[in-house]
């Protein structure tokens, strides 16, 4: 869910994180326009209509069983295997890799 911003309030899934910039691409969100040349992939060229990169701070995971954003912790099981979960659900996350 985006937090700041023009697109404040809406959510969609994770595209691409790029922890180096500190940005992430939200699916259909913060769409830009891109002016592309015409090439051998892309014959035409033309304005094509793309998702811009958001800043990472201004993003939280939402939790599906509270209906809002949650900061994320890290619990320790007893095996010694780490978990994140959800601060206001407990709900444990489970990573898609």
């Amino acid at each position: 869910m985006v937090i700041a911003g023009r697109e404040r309030g809406k959510t969609g899934n994770i595209l691409s994180v790029n922890t180096e910039k500190g940005v992430v691409t939200v699916e259909r969100l913060n769409m830009i326009k891109r002016h592309t040349k015409p090439t051998q992939k892309n014959r035409q060229g033309g304005v094509i209509d793309r998702e811009g990169p958001l800043a990472i701070s201004n993003v939280m995971l939402y939790s599906e069983s509270v209906q809002k954003p949650s900061r994320v912790g890290i619990r320790v099981l007893d095996g010694g295997r780490k978990v994140r979960f959800f601060k206001k659900s407990e709900d444990e996350i489970l990573d898609e890799k």
